[in-house]
């Protein structure tokens, strides 16, 4: 997020652009090469605004107001396929399509590692005649049959990538396999026709090389897409709680629909032991219901008549009726299930960084095998072309911009899963990488720390005055209001039974309290700086003020005609995990600041009791923002944490925002990361999360790049004036292979992290 901003409106572009995002499927994707030039292809759409390519799950998510048919024509231009995904169905389709891209990765592996075998069995024998005579050409050109079908039926795809690529002047993994086997297939077939077009030692045949890196290739591929598959399953986990079937009462009978025919104010039955299929108002009934799919929180919550309901939540012991008020991708599962998929689908700076990369790593490896071909044509030893054509297929095969290219998609999949196991919805791949960075934490006060349903402790009234005069007052004006704390105060008049009087005018004083006319009287409710505008005198009321400020009690003042009347004391009780949360905090490494609009005195004895460091008190809600980025220019790194409504301006400033989700408004806008239980526990597993993320991608790309600087110059035979040995090819292609497996398989690690 932008550091600095302070007002509403970065929140508001997010929205309107989240509004605004189609999702494509984009088939023929080879390496991380083709992500650059898909995304480019995307970006020149007229009305474009963002377009980021998942490799990992060859997906493209796309901003802005541009048409799916200027899209996917952008799409076929570049050289690729794309198809829109739409929610639901369509996503079952896609589950069906990798499954059976999967069976046909294993069946071409097969059949070319039964000819892969049958060829390099004999070639290693010796079976092949010499190839001046009629039965060496004979033998030598079944094989060149045999391997041509391998490379059209199991390697097809690379020569038709690679053409496309080369049509779109450009090259990827592609370009790359096709080229070195086709080479090899190609000057084995050619020694086969011209034998004495080269020396003796010269006529050697490569058939054997080209199919089983070939085999090895789909091999890899088949295991990659496999261990790809689970890095989903936080997403197919989420769509897999949702029920089949609702039973509907409609025309006074209780029937079974499919999910999707559950339309807006259905009534529908629940029983015990059933999920609750769509997200309503509990109508008829009352239940404990299981919502730890939601919050993580593993206790059931009681809900009565009235009380809202979330859909795949489990109803644990009561039957009762609901009326549905959210359906289809408007309930809180599908919203979760779409924020998660946008956070798979985002990139962190480190990522674009890797495409970047790799979107110029197939030209640069093109020119390694040219220089290497030209060094050993000039410089190496007879015959020639034996070691020229076995060190460029070499260096040709063994490069792998599809490992670079998987090492941070697949990671942020799996750690983006991982926070949703824990109730933490991460918005986006910079926020899960700026998380784990934080220096300090700022944490709003009321609600964040506190439970955010205060009560009135106590009153103090003035001689002239007493409490259930006072009380009438302060509920009388605050009747309109929407703070807890004026909440608070009308719920302990009605308890106490008092009547609350008509309000003939009201001003509400953003940041001090109230001022009211109520039976032609003047009345001022509020904190001692309302009271300092208006001239108040208070001497007789500070020192009570300030004893209850000690025990983190909020004390407003109330006035009437100008003349201190007495003070209303309300306590919010801190929540049970504030500082155990606040602990974790601290042994991460960072400051924990609290900051309210409350009077310092209240929030240095919260501070106290929940072990904060320091307080930033008696601040108004247009003013946290500016606090926040005070904390920035002392090279804070500053995550915020807050309820996303008050809070928004200062949530947009933070480099980081949490946003206190209460369950069922699962977006709130304003914020990088929602924590849907309401603990603070979230933001410490957010940022644990975080690192141990972004530490396993630096993993996949150290070990990506690693693997290239020391493969591709071993491939070019840098070893072999010390110890006379050059990398067989087809060790090259299953060291590439084995590459990307090996991200993924790092990645799938992030899995089993336990905060």
């Amino acid at each position: 997020m932008s550091v600095g901003t302070t007002d509403d409106n970065s929140s508001a572009s997010k929205i309107s652009k989240r509004q605004n995002t189609k999702r494509l499927l984009i088939s023929d994707m080879s390496c991380a090469s083709c992500v650059e030039a898909v995304e480019s292809g995307l970006r020149s759409v007229h009305g474009v605004s963002e377009a980021t390519v998942n490799f990992a799950d060859r997906s493209a998510t796309v901003t802005g107001d541009a048409s799916i048919d200027d899209l996917i024509k952008a799409v076929t231009t570049a050289g690729y396929t794309a198809t829109p995904i739409q929610e639901g169905s369509d996503e079952r389709d896609m589950e069906t399509a990798e499954l059976s891209h999967y069976r046909l990765l294993l069946k071409q592996t097969i059949v070319s590692a039964i000819i892969s075998i049958l060829v390099f069995t004999v070639s290693i024998l010796g079976l092949i005649p010499p190839l001046t005579e009629p039965n060496g050409r004979l033998v030598a050109s079944v094989l060149s049959l045999l391997t041509l079908f391998v490379l059209i039926y199991a390697g097809g795809n690379f020569f038709l990538g690679a053409w496309k690529s080369f049509k779109n002047r450009s090259a990827n993994m592609d370009t790359l396999i096709a080229l070195g086997t086709g080479v090899a297939w190609s000057y084995s077939t050619f020694i086969i026709l011209f034998p004495f077009s080269v020396t003796e030692s010269a006529r050697h045949l490569y058939f054997d090389t080209a199919v089983i890196i070939i085999t090895l290739i789909k091999l890899g591929a088949a295991l990659e897409m496999r261990a790809r598959g689970k890095t989903s399953l936080a997403i197919k986990r989420l769509i897999g709680l949702q029920p089949k079937t609702a039973k509907v009462i409609r025309k006074g009978k209780e029937i079974d629909v499919p999910i999707e025919q559950v339309i807006l104010d259905d009534v529908i039955r629940v029983r015990p032991g059933e999920k609750i299929p769509v997200d309503g108002i509990l109508t008829e009934g009352h239940s404990t219901i299981d919502e730890s799919m939601l919050t993580g929180e593993p206790i059931p919550v009681e809900k009565e008549i009235g009380d809202e309901i979330v859909g795949a939540t489990i109803n644990k012991f009561g039957s009762f009726t609901f009326k549905a008020t959210r359906v289809g991708k408007d309930t809180a599962l599908a919203r979760i299930v779409d924020l998660v998929r946008k956070a798979q689908n985002s990139k962190p700076e480190i990522g674009r960084l890797a495409d970047r990369i790799s979107g110029i790593f197939v030209p640069i490896v093109l020119i390694i095998a040219v220089i290497t071909a030209l060094v050993w044509f000039n410089l190496g030893p007879i015959p020639k072309p034996t070691y020229v054509l076995i060190t460029a297929m070499s260096v040709l095969i063994i490069a792998c911009p599809c490992a670079l290219g998987l090492a941070t998609p697949i990671s942020i999949m799996v750690g983006v899963g991982k926070a949703a196991e824990y109730g933490v919805l991460i918005r986006n791949g910079d926020a899960l990488q700026q998380a784990g960075k934080l220096t300090t934490i700022v944490l709003d006060k009321t609600g964040t720390i506190t439970e955010g349903k205060p009560t009135v402790t106590s009153i103090e009234s003035l001689p002239e005055w007493d409490e259930t005069e006072l009380l009438q007052l302060a509920a009388s004006v605050e009747v309109g209001s929407e703070h807890p704390l004026a909440h608070a105060i009308v719920e302990s008049a009605k308890e106490r039974g008092v009547s609350l009087q008509p309000v003939e005018t009201f001003e509400a004083i953003a940041g001090h309290g109230i001022k009211a006319e109520l039976s032609e009287q003047t009345i001022l409710f509020g904190n001692n700086r309302l009271m300092e505008k208006y001239n108040v005198d208070l001497k007789s009321l500070p020192e009570n003020a300030e004893n209850l400020s000690k025990y983190g009690q909020t004390s407003m003042y109330l006035s009437v005609d100008g003349k201190g009347a007495g003070i209303v004391a309300v306590s919010d009780p801190i929540k049970a995990d504030s500082k155990a949360a606040i602990e974790r905090l601290h042994k991460l490494g960072l400051k924990v600041f609290i900051i309210t609009g409350d009077n310092l005195k209240t929030a240095q004895a919260v501070a106290l009791q929940v072990g904060a460091d320091e307080v930033i008190a008696e601040v108004l809600p247009e003013d946290k923002a500016k606090e926040v980025t005070k904390l920035q220019h002392q090279n804070e790194i500053v995550g915020m944490v807050g309820d996303g409504i008050n809070d928004a301006p200062a949530l947009a400033s933070s480099n980081v925002g949490f946003a206190i989700g209460s369950g069922t408004d699962v977006a709130i806008e304003s914020a990088d990361v929602t924590l849907m239980r309401g603990s603070l526990h979230g933001v410490a597993d957010a940022i644990e999360v975080s690192k141990a993320t972004v530490r396993n991608i630096k993993q996949n790309l150290f070990g990506a790049f690693i693997y290239n600087i020391l493969a591709i110059p071993v491939a070019a035979g840098i070893l072999f004036p010390f110890t006379g040995m050059l990398l067989n090819p087809i060790i090259a292609g299953g060291a590439m292979a084995m590459s990307s497996l090996t991200v993924v398989s790092n990645a799938n690690r992030l899995r089993w992290f336990k905060a």
